[in-house]
């Protein structure tokens, strides 16, 4: 007898894992997805970045799975013809300080295998890219630039061809473990599925209550502001600049990106939402808020972090200290050129109840319900291996 399966999520992870299904010939294949469109929230407000693996460490499922993910990506969009850019990323190290860090990310980046990788000195970085300064930096001229909310669109096309089925608008409100299978119950219908896959980002937390799974970890929200730079002022970034990141956060910092659409912005900053899906500082929910500060992680977390996130919102409301902080990496650029906030992105970022913020991939196995419950950046430019790795590890290990 066919399967039936269901996915609940229609950003890039959602629908790149029913795409697999329909390739292998996996069964029956819905995808659940609240919103009237695909790629809605992550995966349509992100920096369009395929990652080459240079932050994460060595092993974990993020160097493992980016490493994959990358070649699937780029041969996803040779194969669909879809805009993909090497534009190249450097890393720079603004002064001496550091160096030292900037070692460790290069120890990482070979260990994971990141291709064609070199370190440059002040005045080589300059040969890349003209207009940036620092005192060294790693290049990574294989990192590039997509569309994520197109190659979305692509791989839906895909499920559909392969009889899978996309209903949007089907938001999600009760899952039921019932005797063989699961109902997953929404405003209009009751389905009944004999496996269930959640890929829910920001509300990853709430739908894996639904079916009993551990309260944590539970997602914090944190918004990235993203300024964009003025065109006739493009010139000064050739491809990406990112400055060496703080090893005690999940974040990279706020750097320059070139788009695969030629555009240059500026971010993301990393400020705590106060609503799941707060995209502005006017979208707030004091149930969402309160379930953050109540979580019993929150004390140690403001206790140990509490410098990094006024610096954070206090760059947020003033453009001033935000512009000073992406000024040290690209000394010509002036306040003027950053000439509007374009739309933010709110990340999904898992918190245990310690106060730690988890830095990896996250999954649960409930019954019959497969529950990704972190998925960080390079989520999107491991879509496809994620995909293959849940199913291969958690939906179907137990055949």
């Amino acid at each position: 007898m066919t399967e039936r399966i269901g996915v609940i999520g229609g950003g890039i992870v959602g629908i790149a894992i029913a795409r697999a299904l329909t390739q292998r010939g996996e069964g029956e294949v819905t995808v659940l997805e609240k919103e009237r469109r695909l790629a809605m929230h992550q995966t349509g407000r992100n920096s369009g970045v395929v990652h080459a693996g240079l932050y994460y460490a060595p092993g974990s499922l993020k160097a493992r799975l980016c490493a994959i993910g990358r070649e699937l990506t780029r041969e996803f969009c040779a194969e669909k013809n879809l805009p993909y850019r090497e534009v190249g990323k450097l890393v720079v190290a603004a002064t001496d300080a550091d160096r030292a860090a900037l070692a460790v990310i290069e120890d990482r980046s070979i260990t994971n295998g990141v291709p064609d990788l070199r370190r440059v000195n002040g005045s080589e970085l300059r040969e890349i890219e003209p207009h940036a300064a620092g005192v060294a930096a790693l290049h990574s001229p294989h990192t590039a630039a997509v569309d994520y909310a197109a190659i979305t669109e692509a791989m839906a096309d895909d499920v559909r061809r392969g009889g899978g089925t996309i209903l949007l608008g089907a938001e999600v409100t009760g899952i039921r473990q019932e005797p063989g299978g699961v109902r997953v119950v929404t405003p209009t219908a009751d389905l009944h599925f004999d496996r269930l896959i959640v890929c829910a980002g920001l509300h990853s937390d709430v739908v894996a209550r639904f079916v009993g799974a551990s309260a944590s970890p539970k997602i914090l929200p944190f918004r990235g502001e993203y300024w964009e730079l003025d065109p006739a002022r493009q010139h000064l970034v050739r491809g990406m600049i990112y400055p060496v990141p703080d090893p005690r956060f999940p974040f990279l910092g706020v750097h320059f990106t070139r788009g695969v659409y030629d555009d240059v912005h500026v971010g993301p900053n990393a400020v705590p939402a106060l609503a799941r899906e707060g995209y502005s500082w006017g979208r707030i929910s004091a149930k969402d808020t309160w379930a953050s500060l109540s979580w019993p992680g929150a004390a140690t977390l403001a206790r140990e972090h509490w410098r990094m996130g006024v610096k954070e919102v206090t760059a947020s409301v003033l453009k001033r200290v935000y512009f000073e902080d992406a000024r040290r990496f690209v000394p010509e650029l002036e306040m003027k050129d950053l000439t509007r906030k374009t739309a933010a992105g709110v990340r999904a970022q898992a918190w245990d109840s310690s106060g730690a913020l988890l830095d990896d991939f996250a999954v649960d196995q409930v019954g019959a319900v497969t529950l990704l419950r972190n998925a960080p950046s390079p989520a999107a430019t491991s879509s496809m291996a994620i995909a293959d790795y849940l199913l291969d590890n958690y939906v179907f290990a137990r055949r």
